[in-house]
């Protein structure tokens, strides 16, 4: 089970941090991306660690912008997102696959992961 929170409306420029529990997930063993979908636009690739070696992929949209980092401990990865735009606007998703090494592109397409969580709400407006 994925459980996305921290989502919320903002003004440009504010920050949020999204975080994804991941309780049933090794993360170690499992690689974990986030995923936002626009009114009438599809869902897209934001970020996403592979397990292997911790390689971490960002779109370029977000880049400089948004860090993901992860807490095995707590089973649970973020996505620090800063300087927000409203073109962040969207759902938010956490996905997952086991998937030990993951790289780009296939890192970014949804149909790649095998779990989902339910969204949080992005909203960056003024």
């Amino acid at each position: 089970q994925l459980v996305e929170s921290g989502g919320g409306s903002v003004q440009p420029g504010g920050s949020l941090r999204l975080s994804c529990a991941a309780s049933a997930f090794a993360l170690d063993f499992y690689a974990i991306g986030w995923f936002r979908q626009a009114p009438g636009k599809e869902r897209e690739g934001v970020s996403c660690i592979s397990p292997s070696d911790g390689t971490i992929y960002y779109a370029d949209s977000v880049k400089g912008r948004f860090t993901i980092s992860g807490d095995g401990s707590k089973h649970t990865v973020y996505l620090q997102m800063n300087n927000l735009k409203p073109e962040d606007t969207g759902v938010y998703y956490c996905a997952a696959v086991a998937k030990y090494v993951f790289t780009l592109p296939i890192a970014f397409q949804a149909h790649e992961y095998d779990y989902f969580g339910q969204g949080t709400q992005v909203t960056v407006s003024s």
